[in-house]
């Protein structure tokens, strides 16, 4: 059953933007005079009170005082520097003049907008336990959500906390799964639709079942939850209770599926279309990744990698479509989501736009599922072979990537192409601004192969994670932001960001022909019609990926942006005429020194380090999981002594920084063994001539340098009955895979 669209007739619901919306039933939505609608748009129209602004998440700011004429005389209005250290992901909200942001583990700062002034911080008590056992890829949170004075934030161990807005003390708390029982965790941000809260949650490598829940705004009371794959067929169509959408889809598995979960988690992108009264996601990768693993036989395993609709007060099913069926390639389709209405051959359409891992931009009528269009963004890809229009653009497959079931492994392209950096869309241009990484990565299945605790069946390090085919053909690799135009799938324009892990970062667009992206440690402005760069300002604080914001207080526009590197992170806040200072930078680092002790343990133990660094530390310590900041460890002063080291690696001392203890998954022997491999690595490189910048470590077989392009696929530039493919991208140095998850 490849694709299922549903359409359900219903009433169209538009309430306008998520601060401004009345709950259904209340009684005044209807009747609320025209005067009193313009005064409250034009108020929606200073704040920042949803993730994407507004429900339809263009990330786009209708404010124009800032704007290519004045841009010239932006300046730092003030900056603060936040202590929480771990993975920064963080969009702020601003309401009534107070700025919200989260930081890692859950925390909550507010400042007044205006000034930079501290107002209160709200700690949800996380408990650090759950990074032994629950955390796929980090400590982050990617921001609150706005309702009715209340604050709506999620937290890492699977809570919402309603708090009040002005003071940040709770008002209801709710959990959203059992964080002793489910390997669950929750970095997205929540989103609102018309008084109704939606959540999901993170964990498909740990072998969890994927679902996304609603709850009332005002209560926390649980209204619905929908599980996106089915359940152990002994205890009903979809493990808990009947439904007949569990019953449809456990028709595209095969064996036994339920024993490793599933996946399908939907750990971010979820938007609410308002004319539909819908709530549109996206879902994650089957778990474990080789699909003929998880579901030995074929299948195209619902409602894994899947944009999904539901009903919003009900969590009934509306529709659906697969980007990826039988996915092996972890391809989630939790990437940002976007509404908006464009004119497609003169017929205006009201659609919401994704592009996701894969590498192609979909265009889909957010009403019905049906596909507009799909065209691929990056230069070509190897996963499949073209779409079939007439089932609803449904992909071709590459039989040849089905690595699981040829057992030679396979280089799939692209790899990571946009996953969580937020994507804005300008009404004026009609274009969409993203970041566009283009790189390959190596994968290999081996049933029960874990990385640490995560159960991908993939093989992570050694010589046999080497795919048995020829490795692709060089191409173009690095990352560049575009301005894609959605209406004719093509590429307005695109500035080079480079290899940096920064290239991946978010956007914003404005009604004054701007679009705001950060770069290493500067904000950037680029004309939102050409992409000339036409201002730069200094945030302070490098590796800043998250995506600005806009609001206006007391008649001034100001742009502000959040974020930084594991070591700290920055709030800086700008305005025309700002004359502030940037808070001092921390003394730089001294540059690591390799002073490791002398080699230690024999031949099988460090042999045994060797394989248990690349199965569980080469993932951030080269570089390949986005973990941005994580030391090499060939000059950490904890190799020395084998009771620092376990500190770190089994005891978590280093835990508030994001490098979670490995208590679960690593003995005291096995830690040890691994300090010996990784001296063994430090003395050599010691006793060595210097290797280029940017090498890693950790010997052979580990993950390919990202941008090592796959070969082609017969017709995946051009395929019959598919788009043609964007553009080359512009020479870049290789660089490793970044931001694999969430």
């Amino acid at each position: 059953m490849r694709r299922l669209n549903s359409v359900v007739a219903g009433v169209a619901i538009t309430l306008g933007v998520v601060a401004c919306q009345t709950p259904v039933g209340s009684g005044d939505g209807a009747a609320r005079a025209p005067a009193a609608n313009a005064a409250a748009s034009a108020a929606a129209d200073t704040q920042w009170t949803g993730h994407g602004r507004d429900s339809n998440e263009q990330r786009y700011s209708p404010l124009k005082q800032i704007n290519v004429d004045t841009i010239k005389d932006l300046g730092l209005a003030w900056a603060t520097d936040m202590p929480e250290k771990g993975s920064q992901q963080s969009t702020p909200l601003m309401v009534d003049g107070i700025l919200y942001v989260t930081t890692p583990w859950s925390y909550l700062n507010a400042y007044d907008a205006r000034t930079g002034r501290f107002l209160w911080k709200y700690n949800p008590k996380v408990p650090r336990e759950i990074g032994i056992t629950s955390l796929c890829c980090g400590n982050q949170n990617r921001g609150v959500a706005y309702w009715n004075g209340k604050i709506i934030l999620s937290t890492l161990d699977g809570r919402l906390v309603g708090l009040d807005a002005r003071k940040g003390t709770r008002i209801w708390e709710t959990a959203t799964f059992d964080p002793m029982k489910d390997a669950m965790s929750i970095t997205g941000a929540p989103r609102i639709g018309n008084g109704i809260v939606f959540i999901g949650q993170g964990g498909g490598e740990f072998h969890q079942r994927g679902f996304i829940s609603a709850y009332n705004a005002d209560t926390g009371k649980k209204l619905w939850k929908f599980f996106l794959v089915p359940g152990d067929p002994a205890k009903g169509p979809d493990g808990e209770a009947s439904d007949p959408m569990m019953a449809m889809a456990a028709k595209t598995w095969k064996g036994d599926w339920w024993k490793t979960g599933g996946g399908a988690t939907v750990w971010d992108g979820i938007v609410y279309d308002t004319v539909n009264d819908l709530v549109i996601f996206g879902t994650g990768n089957g778990a474990p990744w080789p699909a003929e693993v998880r579901s030995p036989g074929g299948g195209d395993n619902l409602f894994t990698t899947s944009i999904v609709a539901l009903h919003a007060r009900t969590g009934a099913y509306a529709w659906h479509y697969q980007c990826v069926p039988m996915d092996s390639f972890d391809f989630d389709n939790t990437s940002p989501l976007t509404i908006a209405d464009i004119t497609v051959d003169g017929q205006k359409k009201h659609v919401v736009m994704q592009i996701p891992k894969d590498g192609v931009f979909y265009v889909i009528e957010a009403g019905t599922g049906k596909v507009i269009s799909a065209k691929l963004a990056v230069p070509f890809a190897n996963w499949l072979t073209g779409f079939d229009k007439n089932n609803n653009w449904a992909p071709i497959l590459n039989p040849e990537a089905n690595y699981g079931k040829t057992g030679k492994g396979w280089y799939v392209i692209p790899f990571q192409t946009h996953v969580w950096s937020p994507q804005s869309y300008s009404p004026d241009t009609g274009l969409v601004y993203v970041a566009i990484r283009n790189a390959s990565y190596g994968m290999v299945a081996k049933e029960g192969a874990k990385m640490g605790n995560q159960l991908l069946s993939i093989i992570v390090g050694g010589p046999d994670a080497t795919p048995q085919v020829p490795r692709p053909n060089p191409a173009p690799t690095g990352s560049w932001l575009t301005a894609w135009n959605p209406a004719t799938q093509t590429e307005a324009w695109r500035v080079p960001n480079g290899p940096t892990g920064s290239s991946a970062a978010g956007t914003m667009a404005t009604a004054g022909n701007l679009v705001f992206q950060p770069s290493g440690t500067n904000l950037i402005a680029y004309r939102a019609d050409t992409g000339e760069k036409v201002w730069q300002g200094a945030i302070g604080v490098g590796q800043v990926n998250t995506g600005p914001i806009s609001y206006q207080l007391d008649g001034v526009q100001y742009i502000a942006i959040a974020g930084g590197p594991n070591s700290g992170a920055r709030v800086a806040v700008y305005k025309l005429g700002g004359k502030a200072e940037l808070p001092p930078v921390a003394a730089p680092a001294p540059q690591p020194v390799l002073n490791p002790p002398a080699n230690f343990g024999t031949e099988v133990q460090v042999a045994l380090g060797s394989e248990k660094y690349s199965q569980n530390c080469s993932i951030c310590h080269e570089g390949g999981r986005g973990n941005t900041g994580a030391p090499d460890l060939r000059s950490s002063p904890f190799i020395n002594t084998a009771e620092a080291f376990k500190a770190v690696v089994i005891d978590g001392i280093k835990v508030e920084g994001g490098m979670n203890p490995f208590k679960a998954t690593l003995s005291n022997d096995d830690v040890e063994a691994i300090r010996a491999h990784i001296t063994a690595l430090a003395n050599t490189q010691k006793n060595a001539p210097p290797r280029p910048a940017g090498g890693g470590f950790g010997g052979p077989g580990g993950p390919p340098a990202g941008g090592a392009p796959g070969g082609r696929a017969p017709g995946a530039g051009g395929p019959p009955g598919g788009p043609a493919a964007a553009p080359a991208a512009p020479p870049a140095p290789a660089e490793p895979p970044v931001g694999l998850h969430q």
